[in-house]
């Protein structure tokens, strides 16, 4: 594999955890949401990740570098978790029985893909820095 493929994999890597973070932060945000224009509560988005195999190029290098190959994000799916129902009577959105359906979401959870997503991010951005400096040593090599 050469720098450059290896470049084209880690910033796929970027990009995909970019997304990442943006679903994770973006539940985060709506962790307290009960009403939304859909009806009900925030459902919590899931990020699916693929094999990154988009265009000719890409694929014929993944067949002469032996399978690497880099990410993409294949799609953004609802949770199919139900909503916690919480007891709130004083809440404007409790039913007659005083239960409240809040969003599908664990702080906890949500917390913990975050710093995976961000040290996912941290390591491809190292990699991509690692290359860049072999490619300028290269280059010193030939004068």
């Amino acid at each position: 594999m050469d720098l450059f493929n290896s470049m084209q994999v880690s910033s796929s890597g970027l990009k995909a955890q970019r997304t990442r973070l943006n679903v994770v932060s973006s539940n985060l945000a709506n962790v307290a949401t009960t009403r939304t224009p859909e009806g009900g509560p925030y459902v919590k988005k899931d990020v699916v990740f693929t094999p990154d195999s988009s265009s000719f190029s890409s694929r014929l290098d993944q067949r002469l570098n032996k399978g690497v190959k880099g990410v993409a994000v294949e799609k953004i799916q609802d949770n199919p978790r139900p909503p916690k129902m919480v007891y709130n009577p004083s809440h404007p959105d409790a039913d007659e029985e005083g239960m409240v359906a809040m969003p599908n979401i664990n702080l906890l959870e949500e917390v913990a893909d975050m710093t995976s997503a961000a040290r996912s991010y941290e390591a491809n951005a190292n990699a991509i820095k690692a290359a860049k400096r072999m490619a300028l040593k290269a280059l010193e090599i030939g004068r």
